[in-house]
């Protein structure tokens, strides 16, 4: 494949996104994230996104481990290497164990969900295939989540659609397991 963005020198992105991405990298125990680094050719745009971003995962009002297993149900079915790895090692330190993370690909009718989780993956899943919730899963979500949580719901499924979309167009290589920072 040709095309894409390559990720940014520290003169490309700033400074401040530079350092930034190098301790996203030292947290997530890979080199600095190329997504941000590629984002981060744009700073102001970039910026915005973080906040956005942050406010959604980590700073959102669902549990770490239910965002977790959505954005790697988007992920998957999107085939998102980039946040499959990504989040597979997030979703890992938010308390999904090996077995969970194996199931995500089974998607919701798999055994060992919760039935919460159960309806946040089969919700996420008609989001994916159809863009729109009908009103039995707008009944089953509502059963679990208040009207805060499903208005997050709803922006983080599309998010990471739109990151994926985003990842796949600008050519964004997986991160490097390791961590480096350079002087």
């Amino acid at each position: 494949m040709t095309g894409g963005v390559a990720p940014g020198s520290r003169r490309d992105v700033g400074l401040v996104t530079w350092v930034a991405a190098h301790v996203a990298g030292r947290v997530a125990h890979t080199a600095a994230p190329n997504l941000f680094l590629v984002l981060g050719r744009h700073r102001r745009l970039f910026r915005g996104w973080l906040h956005f971003a942050g406010r959604l995962m980590p700073g959102g009002r669902l549990p770490r481990r239910e965002t977790e297993l959505v954005i790697l149900r988007v992920a998957h079915l999107r085939r998102c290497t980039y946040e499959l790895a990504h989040h597979t090692r997030l979703g890992a330190r938010a308390g999904l164990s090996g077995a969970d993370l194996a199931r995500v690909a089974s998607g919701p009718a798999a055994p060992g969900w919760s039935p919460r989780e159960r309806v946040l993956l089969a919700a996420t899943d008609l989001l994916h295939h159809e863009q729109d919730l009908d009103d039995a899963a707008w009944t089953a979500l509502s059963a679990q989540l208040d009207d805060r949580e499903s208005i997050e719901f709803c922006l983080l499924v599309g998010h990471y659609e739109m990151l994926a979309t985003a990842i796949a167009a600008l050519r964004i290589e997986p991160d490097t397991p390791g961590v480096t920072f350079p002087r």
